[in-house]
């Protein structure tokens, strides 16, 4: 982990800077605003629907606040996006300068992959120390650690798809993302689970909970027999990042048309993933836990629209000014999410606003603790901004 004093736009790019990667980047505040719209969410903002019912009574606003929560097993809902969109980003990150770095010199081939080792290692440290926060403590006993993580899953993502960019060409990587889309949902239709059947999706019978139980040191997420960031389940999240990288490359690349024409591109290309994810589906579930082929299809397309829509408003029409309060916290994003395990941030926003709260009719109560919960974090983010500190992995 390390300090910064650069520029904020481009410390946030060279934070998911691939060692495969040149120094000089694209300048895209979306990129940050959409991360830190990411991170938002992770923050305090998946209350926000719920505490807006109980202060209007609007019933739409369970609709809303059913997509704040993970889908309990099969589906997908907009929180099960929030993970594999910031994977997806790293890639877009990847892809805004490539150098094939086995084309440089060995001194420093030598360096950038020290880096890269260095950045796999600081986050999977990272990731352990996150599980195990909360006022908890890493266990003594290692068989009671959690190895596996969600930063520890952003790890292994970019640090391959970093590798696969900087040592393939363009037509090597398409065909990766291929391969591991299809031979993953093939080793679901036609491996033998845990329970001696193929096309077995269930918490207890998938091959993932084979391959955990066989592969995965310590304890998995709540005792389950999938562990959500298992070893199986990494191997599609790559695609994620390398099918980012492939939209970075292309908003860097002039269009004849002009900007609005990649725009319109990327959405088509999103649609048409979901779409595809959902055909898909009859076959091999979308699951967040298993992190299925179908899965990987839906969630890179609302990605991919996503970063479209934020590309297109903060980019190319040049809004930035509501993008802001979102580039604070997609600039120092890794370190906010890790904080929120290390830090009661909930104990500090009582105690800076619990009066004023409490003094609110019990309605407006929930929506005033929520936004104070994030302005004291967002508080911290932007005094860190203002000093040009970014705090990167």
């Amino acid at each position: 982990m390390a300090l910064s004093t650069t520029s904020s736009t481009s410390q946030s790019q060279q934070s998911d800077n691939s060692t495969m990667t040149s120094t000089k980047r694209q300048r895209l505040q979306s990129l940050d605003a959409l991360r830190g719209f990411d991170m938002m969410w992770i923050l305090g903002g998946e209350k926000l629907f719920a505490a807006l019912f109980a202060f209007t009574g609007w019933v739409g606003w369970t609709w809303f606040d059913q997509q704040m929560h993970h889908s309990q097993w099969h589906g997908f809902t907009f929180y099960d996006l929030i993970f594999p969109l910031f994977i997806f980003l790293s890639g877009v990150a990847l892809g805004l300068s490539v150098t094939r770095v086995d084309k440089l010199a060995f001194e420093q081939r030598k360096a950038r992959y020290i880096h890269a080792v260095k950045r796999l290692g600081l986050l999977i440290a990272a990731g352990i120390i996150y599980n195990h926060g909360w006022g908890a403590g890493l266990p003594a006993d290692a068989e009671q650690v959690r190895y596996a993580s969600v930063l520890a899953r952003i790890a292994f993502a970019w640090f391959f798809a970093a590798m696969l960019i900087g040592h393939t060409s363009v037509f090597t990587q398409i065909l990766t993302v291929v391969t591991i889309i299809v031979g993953y949902g093939a080793l679901h239709l036609f491996v033998v689970g845990g329970h001696g059947q193929v096309a077995d999706f269930t918490l207890e019978g998938s091959i993932n909970a084979m391959v955990d139980a066989a592969l995965l040191p310590g304890m998995h997420y709540q005792q389950l027999p999938v562990d959500p960031e298992g070893v199986l389940s990494t191997l599609p999240a790559i695609a994620n990042a390398i099918i980012g990288s492939f939209v970075g490359r292309f908003i860097v690349k002039p269009h004849s048309k002009g900007e609005w024409a990649k725009v319109t591109i990327l959405i088509c290309s999103g649609v048409a993933a979901i779409a595809l994810g959902q055909f898909v589906s009859a076959l091999v579930p979308i699951n967040k836990t298993l992190w299925t082929s179908s899965f990987v299809l839906v969630s890179c397309g609302w990605s991919v629209i996503l970063f479209a829509v934020f590309y297109g408003v903060v980019d190319v029409l040049k809004w930035r000014n509501w993008a802001f309060i979102l580039t604070v916290i997609g600039t120092n994003a890794i370190a906010i999410y890790l904080a929120s395990s290390l830090v009661n941030w909930h104990y500090l926003a009582a105690s800076l606003a619990g009066g004023f709260i409490a003094a609110l009719p019990e309605t407006a109560q929930p929506l005033a603790a929520m936004f104070a919960l994030l302005t004291v974090q967002w508080l911290v983010l932007y005094w860190l901004y203002k000093r040009q500190i970014f705090i990167k992995i």
